[in-house]
């Protein structure tokens, strides 16, 4: 489809470019996603543009940027984080790194009055930032209009030129009222009523048509979650289902049972599926392998190789067969998959073979440009049930992401002096660094960071999100912030170093774990209400035969941020009771970091 009129959105390198446009278009109105580096005619072919966040920081050398002639086109323009910050620098503003970094939730002060974009907006509201540079002059003819506590000019405008700068994201969920900034954007566009998912189907099924040769088939990866499962649907309903064969890899990390229920239940769907056991080559593979990247690739690359063998024990030719996967559009950015973008985490559908296999046109992903919740709609419909649609995501290389096997320490003087600072306006409030690291993403960047580890001092959920914000805020060493459930006192030598391999013993502990935690989650009917709950297997405990588990409920829709969850205590005392029964479990931890500065999965 193609419209004449829609909004182009300029992707920096920001983890939220495509969310940006998702966000935009489910609000009705048309995107295309654009370089930076695109002809000017191509820019004039929009009815507005808006400028995506990025990894860098514009006054850095080769930093990206957009010619100037750009802010003539007398269009609007909405620049969004580096975004906001690049259109501060290039029409004469100043911008400079930040004293106090803000990750995560923030308060806006708007001040603008008949301001079009704030339509519908009160003088405060609850947004999401994610920098740590900050616009500290404004250009002429722009005015302020909305600050934070930590940054002045966090929203301004040029009437003369209607042009736009916002330093928080509208586009994530938890920014309160995005939705009606990005309307307003829309209404000033006049760009309303030109997208919906309906038409997304109707030019997917086109495409894929298009794209996989009559004379292919596709074999189709599949985990049981909704991604795999709405690809599988939308590829057998575009080629027909003689077309497409499922594979099913039993990689020795799935969760308990979970290889015969799904079994069960893809084929009652009327997939056909082929099931084959590999958990032995993952895990002598994975022997040994502490660092988290290598352990993502080596399981990448596994998978494409029992694709391969399983190609050859069911007798299908290489030169009839594409492979299909259900890879969604967080596992591309967050792979570091688009021009500007930076590597977070490598998915292992994003691994060096896949991507040699994408260059050679022998890969088709129908769904890479959408989000979770966008591909439950799909479902939906595609007619999936809501047993599949509203499942929690579990990543394809299973629970060994959530089994931590590294340890070690390298905690600094600077950092328990900065914790200090922060903590000893709380009462009662104890600390310990843990030995293992995690990743998250702050300013659209990966971290590799310290978890501290909280006693269990309040029940008040939101004194938890304000000192885990804190933290993450001002302690550069820490990404991720946990407390320990019913423990009032943290002495010195509480958690202890232990040993973890990726191996059937550990991985049978943590599955163990993980169904104690959903029999009780889904006993209180709150699977819906959580959105995903990993559980997470740390090398630390109270003695150096024991370990710790991780609960991480979160509430998201698209994976691209996301808040924990405020566990009701009674369910989390019955969780903790049941958990510390399977033996060699010695600690529960609760992770109250939201993403960012979190990553959702802690590998």
């Amino acid at each position: 489809m193609k419209s004449d009129k829609k909004i182009g959105i300029i992707d920096f390198g920001g983890q939220y470019a495509h969310l940006i446009s998702s966000r935009i278009r489910r609000l009705g109105s048309y995107t295309e996603i654009l370089s930076n580096s695109e002809s000017l005619d191509r820019y004039k072919e929009f009815s507005g543009l808006v400028f995506s966040g990025g990894p860098n920081s514009v006054y850095e050398e080769k930093s990206p940027s957009i010619p100037k002639e750009i802010f003539e086109l007398n269009i609007p323009i909405l620049g969004i984080c580096y975004g906001h910050q690049l259109i501060m620098k290039l029409l004469g503003g100043v911008v400079e790194p930040s004293n106090l970094r803000e990750y995560g939730s923030a308060i806006m002060y708007f001040s603008g009055k008949d301001v079009p974009i704030l339509e519908g907006l009160s003088n405060s509201e609850k947004v999401w930032m994610s920098h740590g540079d900050e616009v500290v002059k404004i250009p002429k003819d722009f005015i302020s209009i909305g600050k934070s506590s930590n940054c002045e000019n966090a929203a301004v405008y040029n009437l003369k030129k209607n042009i736009y700068g916002i330093q928080f994201h509208p586009e994530v969920t938890h920014t309160l009222n995005g939705n009606v900034l990005l309307s307003n954007f829309i209404k000033l566009c006049g760009t309303k009523s030109t997208w919906n998912m309906e038409i997304f189907l109707e030019r997917k099924l086109d495409e894929i048509k298009k794209k996989v040769p009559m004379e292919r088939k596709v074999f189709m990866l599949i985990s049981g979650g909704v991604d795999s499962t709405v690809s599988y649907l939308l590829l057998a309903k575009a080629l027909g289902k003689d077309r497409v064969t499922g594979l099913l890899i039993d990689t020795g990390f799935m969760r308990k049972e979970e290889v015969s229920s799904l079994k069960g239940k893809l084929g009652s769907l009327g997939i056909d599926l082929n099931v084959r056991d590999y958990s032995e080559m993952f895990y002598s593979s994975l022997q040994d392998i502490k660092d988290p990247e290598l352990k993502r690739n080596i399981i990448g690359e596994l998978f494409l190789k029992c694709q391969k063998e399983s190609s050859i024990s069911l007798n299908l030719n290489p030169d009839h067969w594409i492979l299909g996967q259900g890879t969604i559009y967080p596992d591309t950015i967050e792979s570091g998959g688009t021009k500007l973008s930076k590597k977070i985490k490598t998915h292992h559908n994003r691994v060096q073979g896949i991507t040699d296999l994408i260059e050679k046109g022998l890969v088709i992903e129908p769904i890479s440009d959408l989000y979770k919740d966008e591909v439950r709609e799909l479902g939906k419909l595609l007619g999936l049930e809501k047993e599949f649609t509203d499942r929690h995501p579990f990543p394809g290389p299973g629970l060994a992401v959530r089994m931590i096997a590294h340890n070690h320490f390298t905690k600094t003087p600077h950092e328990e002096e900065a914790l200090d600072e922060i903590l000893k306006y709380y009462k009662g409030v104890e600390f310990q660094i843990l030995p293992v690291r995690s990743v998250g993403v702050q300013g659209d960047n990966r971290t590799y960071g310290h978890c501290i580890a909280l006693n269990d001092f309040t029940n008040d959920w939101n004194a938890y999100e304000e000192i885990s914000t804190k933290i993450t805020n001002t302690v550069k060493g820490i990404n991720r912030v946990v407390f320990c459930p019913y423990i009032k006192s943290l002495s010195f030598n509480k958690f202890q170093k232990s040993n973890l391999e990726l191996n059937r013993m550990y991985s049978d502990l943590l599955r163990e774990a993980d169904d104690a935690v959903f029999r009780i989650i889904e006993k209180h009917h709150l699977i819906e209400k959580i959105w995903q709950m990993p559980v997470v297997l740390l090398p630390v405990g109270n003695s150096e035969d024991c370990l710790s588990i991780v609960l991480r409920p979160v509430e998201s829709t698209e994976a691209m941020t996301a808040n924990f969850y405020c566990m009701d205590r009674k369910v989390l005392e019955e969780i903790h009771r049941e958990v510390l029964k399977i033996e060699r479990l010695s600690i529960l931890l609760y992770d109250i970091t939201n993403k960012p500065p979190g990553t959702i999965e802690w590998e």
